[in-house]
């Protein structure tokens, strides 16, 4: 195996794999993406001390692993998913580099997954150069990434196309219909059951029928067609057709939220198809049958929908309109550079921008515990920001960020958790959806501020020692989202 070849190699690769007390962070994505279930085989080629592989194990997930240094006797053998995680920045040798890379996809019959160290995580700069990167102190050798270079490189070695799924971190499918399915998914927002207003008899007597209706129209904002689903037959049967059988349902919960659920399933496609332009538009026939089901059902013709999405992503292009787009949102915090939303009021956005942050999603994947994101119109960037305990804490600060040059493509990370005075929120009722069920309590909480005269000054509170001094100068503190005297706490 080439990944083997380091008898004689000055490079001491095998001192990368240290012992993890959980799951490595590629392994751990896809688990939370479904991607790998008890149902899924994995290979971790390039294992190190098989952390991954035991984990999996514990889970009921069968799990191999390979490392030429810590298991090359172990046998290698096609899987579902394989992880090549964290692999390809430790050779040394760029030839050698690309062919693993081609040998792991050789094993993969559903996803590979790659991972790679990233310029913005880490800073070799010091360390003497070798190759195309780094020795450390190990006498490791260091390849680093920026996050658009390794998207193009697994490309070029492997003629596929990767999906970011998280920085550093990408899926290749073996299947374009899956791949499709994915990212298609991945933009579609979650509709909530609209409740029962009047009871029928018929909706009782079928009620499951009707819960696998209702759940279907939630999720792609049409009716089937008779092959997607088979177990309502006997509804359909009963009533005449499915559409009738949705004529019931629209009158027993009520008609509005049935139009808005198909007005959000058209927006989510075009939003998917404007975003697929960055990785090939894929022809209407390489699409999954349902997909094809949904764009002539709701724009008649694939052609329709590819002109609306490539108008909806040139306009998010288009500074006067993006800003316009953020000027004008009904949700978010607007500054004079930038419209800030928490992650669960994205799907609450314009398209427009919608599209804006889904092209730095397309670049850099989900950024793990970003909770903010800030949309910025005077510049082409967009900003993924952490603020732990956003729900409990009533002003957090911020611990990570990560810039996102839609331009550049450059990726910039910044750790604020030492900083002794960090930026932290206000007025956190802006960042989230008017129908968030905690936004009365931010709001009662920003009431209560404004009303002790604490946003006298505002360019003064921004960081957490000038709030800390407001609140000191009025003798006030928190219990919980609640403004009390510090004399009665």
């Amino acid at each position: 195996m080439l990944l083997g070849q380091m008898s004689e190699e000055p490079i001491a690769r095998h001192r990368t794999a240290l012992k993890r007390p959980q799951f490595s962070r590629p392994i751990r994505i896809a688990l939370q993406e479904s991607l790998i279930d008890e149902k899924t085989t994995v290979l971790d080629y390039g294992c190190g001390q098989g952390d991954d592989v035991r984990e999996l194990r514990g889970k009921g997930i069968s799990s191999t692993g390979w490392d030429p240094f810590y298991s090359p006797l172990e046998k290698l053998a096609s899987s579902d998913v394989v992880n090549l995680g964290y692999v390809v920045n430790v050779i040394e040798d760029a030839n050698e580099r690309a062919r693993t890379l081609q040998d792991a996809w050789s094993y993969a019959k559903k996803i590979l997954i790659v991972s790679a160290r990233l310029t913005a995580d880490c800073d070799y700069e010091s360390e003497p150069t070798y190759a195309d990167g780094y020795v450390t102190r190990l006498g490791t050798f260091q390849k680093l990434f920026e996050q658009h270079e390794l998207r193009q490189w697994i490309e070029t070695t492997l003629g596929e196309s990767g999906v970011a799924a998280a920085p550093g971190v990408f899926y290749v499918f073996r299947d374009q219909n899956s791949k499709y399915a994915y990212v298609s998914g991945r933009l579609r927002r979650r509709a909530t059951i609209p409740r029962q207003t009047r009871s029928d008899e018929i909706f009782e007597v079928y009620k499951q029928s009707f819960d696998v209706l209702i759940e279907f129209f939630l999720s792609r904002g049409r009716l089937p067609v008779e092959q997607e689903l088979p177990s309502i037959a006997p509804l359909c049967e009963e009533v005449g057709s499915v559409r009738r059988a949705f004529a019931i349902v629209r009158r027993v919960t009520g008609a509005t939220k049935w139009q808005q659920v198909s007005t959000e399933r058209a927006q989510d496609l075009l939003v998917y198809l404007a975003l697929a332009r960055f990785s090939r538009r894929p022809k209407y026939s390489a699409l999954p049958l349902s997909l094809q089901l949904d764009l002539r059902a709701f724009f008649s013709s694939y052609k329709r929908a590819c002109q609306l999405a490539d108008t909806l992503l040139f306009s998010a292009g288009d500074h006067k309109m993006l800003e316009k787009a953020c000027r004008s949102s009904s949700v978010g915090k607007l500054t004079p550079t930038a419209l800030y939303v928490h992650q669960t009021a994205l799907e609450a956005l314009d398209p427009i921008l919608r599209v804006y942050e889904g092209c730095a999603r397309a670049l850099v994947g989900a950024v793990e515990q970003a909770n903010i994101i800030k949309l910025h119109f005077a510049e082409p960037i967009v900003s993924y920001l952490s603020y732990p305990n956003f729900e409990r804490d009533p002003h957090p600060s911020l611990a990570t960020s990560v810039f996102v040059h839609l331009q550049t493509f450059k990726m910039r990370f910044r750790q604020y958790t030492n900083s002794e005075n960090p930026p932290i929120l206000h007025r956190k009722e802006l960042f989230v959806r008017s129908d968030d069920p905690l936004r009365v309590k931010y709001e009662r909480l920003t009431r209560q501020e404004e009303a002790k005269g604490l946003y006298a000054f505002p360019s003064e509170i921004g960081s957490r020692t000038g709030w800390e001094k407001a609140l000191e100068a009025k003798q006030l503190c928190f219990r919980g989202h609640r403004l009390v005297s510090r004399k009665i706490a």
